[in-house]
């Protein structure tokens, strides 16, 4: 959804009328550091996902590769030399 202009010069209208010219800096202040910490919080928890799906592809692969190393059939080490 996005808000037009028109939108946009209504709501702050609106606000103007309910809180009064001597709070809106204040507002604008107070909605802009909510929007920061959201965003910061936002930021961190994707990073925290991001390490946590990387660390389950790595044992993944690990496992992965443990398992076809038990089920390889070894091979013979000793070689016997021609005369």
């Amino acid at each position: 959804m996005r808000v037009g202009t028109t939108e946009l010069i209504l709501i702050l209208v609106v606000a103007l009328v309910i809180f009064g010219p001597s709070k809106l800096p204040e507002l604008g202040r107070l909605a802009g550091k909510a929007i920061g910490s959201f965003k910061h919080y936002v930021d961190s928890y994707e990073k925290e996902w991001d390490a946590d799906t990387d660390d389950e592809k790595t044992s993944s692969v690990k496992q992965d590769t443990v398992a076809q190393e038990q089920t390889t059939p070894a091979v013979a080490t000793d070689h016997v030399e021609a005369v």
